[in-house]
């Protein structure tokens, strides 16, 4: 054990001072001394006290107090600590053995259960236990001990708020292998992991401890710019990279999809469309690139000054206010729900007909104006009139009147609803000018009766408000319930100040995490704008657009790959604990699915047929039809050669089989152009890599749906995980967004899968393999290529990297299902001659097929069933 440095316990003096100086005489005054603790009683008691630090693979260190307390009947209070846990006299007891005269609200710690007494005729004893996590540079404080991070070191007393005059017969810090200094060096004994004090003093226990940097770090950043920085990176690159995909979307007539077939069929040009698209030309497109331009640059700047310019704690909740409520005014009228470009053209109406009638469009306007203008000046009357609601000029939280804390629930109520209707009001902007709704239900009612529509949209919106506030509400009595179990009638006045100062952060707390969730819109944006390119042949404006396209254009394929990298590659950053990194996360994305496309042009099965077979052999949805009854043909002819083999043909002959299958490879060869194509590609194998549907658009969509419904399980597994962990669950519960963040991850996990399962089914036919089981084993190994860098991320800062392969092994799984659902769904017009849909699929695959993708599958199953495991061990 090295000397003594007295020199050394300065500094972690100075702090001591400071903070207990820090303390004031306003916590002096909470203090409450007269309790009749009676502490000359305890003088008999004996203590046991053990303190753990867990840090390695963890990305938030725990601290746990484990603490059992021999109390002798002499003392007053000792029979009850026997007593029922709401009885007055238990938690006075318990109070004066664990806290003393320290403030029941000025501890933060936790706790797995009450405690655990136990008497007998000498004495009562008391098994406490609490735990704690280091999040920040601020002291923690977790039963008898304090532990107070000072620069590079975190040093940790024994400082008991009482028991001060016990017997301290054994002593225990365990630190889980951190390098430590025994500063006065009065440890009985000591090992590489852990000292042990043994009849001491709690004065005598002073350890430095010297955390690894992969701890210092996150707390480092937490608390500097670089995390910010970091956020404003993703905000920057994500408007930059819808602003590019909105510039390189020419119009669609001059974009034609990669392979598509040269010339339709006669029968396909003269027969009408008859998709729900936009019935609108080059005009909205040149709209719709405005619309998403404006959209990049509102929510960069937004983003932008919400997380650098108003920082909690710089401005009061007036100057929030004053900023944040015209904000949300102005995004809502910047997003124009009335524009003329949102709508299609009346049914009947001829080609120059106005898009709406004038009259409809200028009632919108006067409905959304007059509705938030009139929301908004409900909150500026707070604002102006506070002194009728008992507020303070700048709208802090002394007041504790019920009628000021309304006041501060109504401004909240307001703001939070203004950013509400900007991000519903741009998002029906994408969805209508994209094309994304499926029937006119919506747009008529919109065109029909604005005020309406209006009044239930805001109606909605005011509920979601109403249901943050209540999670706010109610996250905040949970605390202070917690902070004050031993409290048998709180100070009314100190519960009103924690209520108004909730209510008074309200609308700041949850504004930054709802407008956090709004690049959701981003994506539904990029969406929207990849469904209006996609329309097919026969809407107005989309005569030259080929009907049966290869895959998406290539500005389509940028929509596709950020898609993709938005909803689900950027979860590989979010498990590593990397947020600042998220902007270099979405380029890896793309840049490794587009290395992944760059691999399907040459080795897909579509693409090694060359584009003039695809011209002759999928000219048109006949070509299609007849290209689905040759593979049937091509599997009930392998089918009865395995028969043949087994001596079960019946009256079909070697010869037969040997001709019909070589006829169906003609019918393959006389439409290659050059060389004959490659032999190891069938009829089948071109049926499959077309996929169910004529368009990609529809592979896409399809895909989508079976992904998300796949994904469910996934989703339940995964959130069940995070339960698990003792800090996210505290986070749910006890923060003030904790349930909303929590109702988000179910929601973008589901809509990961889905997103996963689009981008899998929109380049079916341009992603390599013949089986479609290859096409998600190699659309997860684009994601995996980032989720390597991940991994070794978190493998740097020790933390856990089993999650992110929960994850990679899920989404395997689930775009393998959904692509042997795409199988079935190719061939879906033969169910009805299949007694099941296994049966159906064993002669897709064939058995020896099946039999191999069945084996892959379970292991699936078994990789995920194995880590998840290893999680919740």
């Amino acid at each position: 054990m090295a000397m003594t440095r007295w020199w050394r316990l300065l500094l972690p003096l100075l702090v001591l001072a400071a903070w207990a100086g820090g303390c004031g005489p306003a916590q002096a005054r909470q203090r409450d001394a007269g309790t009749g603790c009676m502490a000359d009683g305890l003088r008999g008691s004996t203590v046991s006290a053990t303190l753990r630090l867990e840090q390695h693979k963890r990305s938030t260190p725990l601290l746990t107090s484990d603490m059992t307390v021999r109390v002798p009947r002499q003392w007053p209070h000792a029979r009850h600590l026997t007593f029922g846990e709401e009885s007055p006299q238990y938690r006075q007891a318990m109070r004066c053995l664990l806290l003393g005269d320290e403030a029941p609200g000025g501890r933060s710690e936790w706790r797995p259960h009450d405690p655990v007494v136990t008497a007998t005729d000498a004495a009562v004893t008391v098994h406490y236990v609490a735990y704690n996590w280091i999040t920040s540079a601020n002291p923690v404080l977790v039963g008898p001990w304090q532990v107070i991070p000072t620069g590079r070191t975190w040093m940790i007393y024994l400082w008991p708020p009482t028991l001060h005059t016990a017997r301290w017969e054994r002593i225990e810090v365990d630190l889980g292998g951190l390098s430590f200094n025994d500063l006065v060096e009065h440890a009985s004994f000591s090992t590489g992991t852990h000292l042990v004090w043994e009849d001491k003093l709690p004065e005598e226990v002073q350890v430095e401890v010297d955390p690894p940097w992969q701890r210092l770090l996150p707390m480092e950043l937490g608390q500097s710019l670089w995390a910010t920085a970091g956020i404003a990176s993703w905000w920057v690159c994500a408007s930059i990279l819808i602003a590019v995909a909105a510039l390189r979307a020419e119009p669609a007539e001059q974009a034609t999809g990669r392979g598509a077939a040269r010339r339709p069929a006669p029968e396909e040009e003269a027969r009408p469309s008859t998709a729900d698209a936009p019935d609108t030309g080059s005009g909205q497109d040149v709209s719709f690139t405005r619309t998403l331009l404006e959209w990049a640059g509102l929510s960069a700047g937004v983003a932008l000054a919400l997380l650098l310019f108003v920082p909690q704690g710089r401005f009061s909740p007036r100057s929030h206010a004053l900023l944040c409520i015209p904000a949300g005014v102005a995004l809502v009228f910047a997003a124009r729900p009335w524009s003329p470009a949102a709508s299609r053209t009346p049914a009947g109406a001829g080609p120059d007909a106005p898009a709406r009638p004038a009259d409809s469009r200028r009632r919108q306007a006067l409905a959304v104006m007059a509705t938030t203008c009139a929301v908004a000046g409900t909150g500026l009357l707070v604002i102006l009139a506070h002194d009728v609601f008992g507020l303070p000029g700048s709208l802090g939280a002394r007041t504790t009147t019920a009628f000021g804390r309304f006041g501060l629930a109504l401004l909240g109520l307001v703001t939070v609803w203004l950013w509400l209707a900007a991000m519903a009001a741009w998002a029906w902007r994408f969805v209508r000018e994209g094309g994304l709704l499926r029937g006119r239900r919506w747009t008529r009612c919109w065109d029909d009766d604005p005020v309406r529509c209006v009044a239930v949209a805001g109606s909605v919106l005011a509920g979601v408000a109403v249901v943050l506030l209540a999670c706010a509400w109610w996250v905040n009595e949970r605390r202070w319930e917690r902070v004050n179990w031993l409290v048998e009638q709180p100070d009314p006045a100190a519960h009103n100040a924690a209520l108004s100062q909730m209510f008074a952060n309200f609308f700041y707390t949850d504004l930054r995490w709802l407008y956090a969730y709004s690049w959701v819109l981003t994506g539904i944006a990029l969406l929207a704008l990849l469904r209006f390119r996609s329309r097919p042949p026969g809407t107005p404006g989309r005569q030259g657009h080929e009907r049966f396209p290869l895959g998406p254009s290539r500005p389509d394929l940028l929509l596709t790959v950020s898609l993709f990298a938005f909803f689900v590659g950027v979860r590989a950053a979010r498990f590593a604990g990397a947020g600042a990194l998220y902007g270099v996360w979405l380029g890896l994305n793309i840049l490794a699915l587009y290395a992944l496309l760059a691999l399907g042009r040459r080795w897909s099965v579509l693409s090694r047929m060359g584009e003039h077979w695809r011209g002759e052999r999928l000219r048109g949805e006949q070509d299609r039809n007849e290209l689905l009854e040759k593979a049937r043909q091509y599997r009930t002819a392998n089918h009865q050669m395995h028969l043949l083999d087994q001596g079960h043909a019946g009256q079909v002959t070697c010869e037969q089989l040997e001709e019909k299958l070589n006829e169906l490879h003609q019918w393959v060869v006389t439409a290659y152009e050059g060389d004959d194509p490659p032999e190891q590609i069938s009829v089948l194998d071109l049926a499959l890599a077309w996929g169910p549907e004529g368009h990609w658009w529809s592979n896409a969509v399809r895909a989508a749906r079976l992904a998300f419904w796949f994904g469910t399980p996934a989703t339940a597994l995964l959130v069940y995980y995070q339960a698990q962990d003792a800090y996210a669950r505290q986070q749910a519960l006890y923060s003030p967004i904790g349930l909303p963040e929590f109702i988000a991850d179910l929601v973008l996990y589901q809509l990961g899968w889905a997103v996963a399962g689009f981008t899998l089914g929109a380049l079916w036919r341009l992603l390599p393999g013949h089986r479609s089981q290859g096409r998600a084993w190699l659309l997860t190994a684009a994601y995996g290529f980032p989720a390597v860098l991940a991994a070794a991320l978190i493998h740097l800062m020790d933390t856990d990297p089993r999650q992110l392969l929960l994850y990679a092994a899920l989404l395997l799984a689930i775009l393998t299902l959904t692509s042997v659902w795409m199988d079935l769904a190719t061939f879906r017009r033969e169910r009805k001659y299949w007694p099941s849909g296994f049966a159906l699929l064993v002669s897709i695959h064939q058995l020896r097929g099946l039999s191999v993708g069945v084996t892959w599958i379970l292991a699936q199953f078994v990789a995920i069933v194995t880590i998840f495991k290893s999680l919740t061990r």
